[in-house]
Order: structure tokens, then sequence, then C-alpha cells
């Protein structure tokens, strides 16, 4: 009897931690399915095209909130960046302001190096004074989003017909969109900075135990740093893209709300909100499953509002079941 039972535990201790390990990869599966049933067009070429370019923003600032949270941190600002990136660059290629020539090489480095300074703030203040992340990435999230509604004179900033609008909207031979290229690009950097690279083994190592990594001679202050300069440069680059895409830099809705799709991307790929070892492949599944979510309730004509609280409970479950793997 007790042997039973022992297997019996042993069993369901295996389906849990088969269920945590891809319980992603069947979450996405199911929206597809669901997806599929509904809509006759759902596996057309330009509808998974059009999933991976609205999945873009996701999977990218994702990847950048993976080094974070892996490091033990997290990054709430990442959505305001975006925003600052997008409008500097067009205040700057449209010729705004008189101190700044007209020029779109400069408009990227300066949306590029404003965005890289947030993050060295946040990773500096948070490493070196020993503040929380949460009040470090909130300060700087309510800054940025300030900053860009300053620049940008609170009007949405137009640049159509520009050379940069072209990037957002290119195809490659093959119809292939662009972002899916940039998206293989950072992804598979991602995962060599992670998985081969001792800056990547540094980051999970502090994640998991920072006095210990500390201890065997980690710079954890200099780590962490640069992982939240990688977190706000990659959160420019979709900031770039996006406002590429569009033609536009609003800074009203430009990153809004990125920072809890990209924080859900993290919870639900598996990685530990405390820190620890990074799940690149779910985490970019993950990303995709945010965007499915979004879809599936605009295809079936359900307000947008249920979307939000879907990935609000997504979120709180995903937590819930890695404190169940803690116990």
């Amino acid at each position: 009897m007790a042997e039973s039972k022992i297997r019996t535990q042993a069993s369901m201790s295996a389906v849990n931690e088969h269920i945590r390990k891809f319980g992603a990869v069947y979450a996405f599966l199911l929206l597809v399915i669901l997806n599929a049933i509904s809509n006759e067009n759902f596996f057309t070429v330009n509808t998974m095209w059009n999933l991976l370019i609205q999945s873009f923003p996701i999977i990218i600032t994702a990847l950048g909130m993976l080094f974070v949270i892996s490091s033990g941190g997290i990054d709430v600002s990442v959505g305001s960046v975006m925003a600052v990136a997008g409008a500097l660059n067009a205040v700057i290629m449209n010729g705004i302001y008189q101190a700044f020539p007209k020029s779109l090489s400069l408009g990227l480095f300066m949306a590029l190096a404003v965005s890289i300074l947030f993050g060295a703030f946040n990773g500096f203040m948070i490493s070196v004074f020993k503040m929380q992340p949460i009040i470090v990435t909130l300060t700087t999230y309510i800054i940025a989003r300030g900053f860009t509604q300053l620049i940008a004179n609170g009007k949405i900033l137009s640049f159509s017909g520009t050379p940069f609008n072209e990037v957002g909207v290119m195809r490659l031979p093959g119809n292939v969109p662009i972002q899916f290229v940039i998206e293989v690009v950072f992804v598979a950097i991602a995962a060599f900075i992670i998985k081969r690279t001792v800056f990547g083994y540094q980051v999970q190592a502090i994640g998991e135990n920072p006095q210990a990594a500390r201890l065997c001679g980690i710079r954890t202050t200099r780590v962490q740093i640069f992982v939240y300069m990688i977190s706000a440069f990659i959160a420019a680059i979709a900031g770039l893209l996006v406002s590429s895409r569009t033609s536009a830099a609003d800074p009203t809705n430009l990153g809004a709300l990125a920072e809890m799709d990209a924080i859900a991307a993290v919870a639900i790929g598996g990685t530990s909100m405390s820190g620890g070892k990074a799940k690149i492949l779910t985490t970019v599944i993950s990303a995709m499953i945010i965007q499915l979510i979004t879809i599936t309730i605009n295809m079936n004509n359900i307000h947008y509002a249920y979307a939000r609280v879907m990935k609000g409970l997504i979120i709180i479950i995903a937590v819930f079941i890695q404190q169940e793997k803690k116990r």
C-alpha cells in the first residue's frame, strides 16, 4: 500500500514537472487550434506573418526582461523607454528642434543612447544603492513617459514616406517581413549570451543567490547595471521599429503596457520570478501566446479589456505554479 502511494506521488510529481516544463507549448497549441476552428483563414501565410509581426515588440522586450528577471530583478520601465526612443528619433528626424540637425542617423543614435542611459540609471540605483527594482523602474517609467510627452509636446509625431518608415514595412525575398529576421537574430544572440558566455552564467548565478555569486568573485554591481542597460537597449529597438511600422511615434500609446506583456511572457515561459535559470525558447513561445490571446479576443468580437484580464490571470497562475514547485 505504501509503495503504491509512493508510486502515485512520484507519477503526479512527474506530471506536474512535465506541465511546468511544457505548459507554454501546450497553451500555444491550444490557442492555435481554437483560432483555426473559429477562423478558416487562420492558417494562411499572411495570417502567420501578421502574427509574427504583431508579436515582434512582445518577443523583443521579453528577451530584455528575461535578462532582468533571471538576475533577480524586474523592469517596469520598458514601455516608457520604447516611447522615448520612438519620439526622440522622430523629433530629430523631422528637424523639430533647431539644436539638432535633421538627421535619421543622429535620431537613431540619440534614441539608443538616451534609452541606454535610462537603463544604466536603473542598474546603478538598484546595484549600488540597493534600492528595490520595482521602485526604481517604476520611477523611471514615470520620468521617461513624462520626458516623452515633453519632447513630443504631447503630439503624435508622423514621418510617413521617409526611409525610416520603409524599414518597418520592408519585406525580404519570399515575402518575409524584416521583423521576423530581427526576431530570429535577437533570439539567437540572447540564447548565445545566456547559454554560452560567462556573462550569461553570471546573470543566472546572481539570480539564484546574489551573496554566493559575490563570494565567488562575480562583480554583481557591474553585471546588474549591464542587465538593465540591455533591457533598455532592446526596448529602444522595439520602440523604434514599432514607430517605423506605424509611421508615427505616439508619446501616449507607444509602448503602453509593454512591460506587462514582457513580464507575462517570461513568467509563462517558466523563468522563476525570483531569478535563476533563464528559459529562452518557452519565453518566445509565451510571447506569441500573449499576442494570440489578443487575436483570439479580437476575432471573436470580444471587448479588448478581457484580453488584459486574461493576461493578468495568466501571470498569477504562472507565479503560483512556480511557488508550488518551490514547495
